[in-house]
């Protein structure tokens, strides 16, 4: 497509950049960072529809807006879940009630959500999740485990997949539930401590928790429908904004790599070199297909592309270093643990980076499958 910024277009960018500069601060509390965004009407850009307290922007100006932000000192975003996933899908399949009820709020900033796809036997295989609601008059009880849930800790909301019909298997019988959290003794969040040392994600246990019945988006029974339909809007104008941060990233690992020594090395200098040419592809390959149908197979292809990339960084930003990258500060003691550095941090989170929103798997599988035509991958017995 042609993805030229227009003069009004560089005009939002201009106001966008200047409110960044005298709003965000790194270590603005985020969920009251969440609230100035909405007041400020910066939530909801990427909306079909505006009236729900939001403003709606065409999809130059929300690229404009995703690479100020990721240039910006601006906190990391704790709304983007209801803001990206879960909007679009009430606009697509919700009531007009539903959309309604939660969309002001997703825009003011006030409620935060959290999704509830992944389950421990049901990962990559989603259609084998084993979480149950049950109907009782006008309410879901609902029963299960999901896992690696970003962001429950702070959520106010989670839209869940589950089994409603005992009888169903696979993909038939879902239905997506919208749960409130606020449910103590019914839902119990444990956070997962991960590589780096920090909790990003979580063990969410459902026991006995309620939703409304009123709360069942797209109908009882098309659960996987709508979340396929949200997974679609899952990539896209944030792949841009991504690649804001990878590049950050890329040109501190070529400065320590100067400042090392390292990028005297000809075989090192190459992959810098690499890597660079790289990201300046992947993001005319994301113009490019911005706005295309998630059915084409792009989403998978950037996923393929830029995890596999994000991973090769994360090593360089500790082989640019040498041994250095493996030891800790000089008053280390088990006592008083030390902090990753930006290096570290980055090469041991980009490990799961072929496994998260979708592993390399899958995504292989997506695309054999669904844009080549080559024949299904074979199913268990179910």
């Amino acid at each position: 497509m042609d993805f030229g910024f227009t003069p009004e277009d560089e005009a939002f960018r201009a106001e966008a950049r200047a409110w960044l500069a005298a709003h965000a601060a790194p270590g603005a509390e985020r969920r009251g960072w969440e609230r100035t965004l909405g007041t400020a009407g910066w939530i909801g850009l990427g909306w079909p529809e505006a009236g729900y307290g939001n403003r709606s922007a065409p999809l130059t100006q929300q690229v404009a807006w995703a690479e100020e932000y990721a240039r910006s000192a601006a906190p990391p975003r704790s709304g983007h879940i209801g803001e990206n996933l879960l909007a679009p899908t009430l606009i697509a399949h919700g009531t007009e009630e539903q959309k309604n009820r939660f969309l002001p709020p997703v825009a003011a900033g006030e409620e935060l959500w959290c999704q509830g796809y992944s389950e421990p036997g049901a990962g990559s295989d989603l259609a084998a999740l084993r979480t149950v609601a049950v109907r009782e008059g006008g309410r879901y009880r609902i029963t299960g485990q999901k896992i690696w849930t970003s962001l429950a800790h702070e959520a106010d909301w989670c839209f869940v997949l589950a089994r409603t019909d005992p009888a169903s298997r696979r993909h038939h019988g879902l239905s997506f539930l919208l749960v409130p959290m606020d449910q103590p003794g019914r839902i119990e969040v444990r956070p997962i401590r991960q590589l780096t040392g920090t909790s990003d994600f979580n063990e969410v246990f459902f026991d006995g928790a309620h939703a409304a019945a009123g709360h069942v988006v797209g109908g009882e029974g098309q659960g996987w429908r709508v979340a396929m339909s949200l997974l679609g809007f899952e990539r896209g104008v944030s792949t841009l904004a991504q690649q804001i941060g990878f590049a950050e990233e890329l040109a501190r690992v070529v400065e320590t790599a100067v400042r090392t020594g390292a990028a005297d090395d000809p075989v090192m200098r190459a992959r810098l070199v690499r890597q660079w040419a790289e990201l300046r592809t992947m993001r005319w390959n994301a113009l490019r297909t911005l706005g295309g149908s998630a059915d084409s197979g792009a989403p998978s292809v950037a996923k393929l592309l830029w995890a596999d990339w994000h991973q090769r960084l994360g090593e360089l930003a500790v082989g640019v270093r040498g041994a250095a990258a493996a030891a800790g500060p000089a008053d280390w003691s088990p006592e008083a643990p030390y902090e990753l550095d930006a290096g570290q941090h980055l090469f041991l989170f980009s490990r799961a980076d072929t496994i998260y929103g979708g592993s390399d798997q899958v995504q292989r599988t997506i695309i054999a499958e669904r844009v080549l035509g080559l024949p299904r991958e074979p199913k268990g017995a179910v």
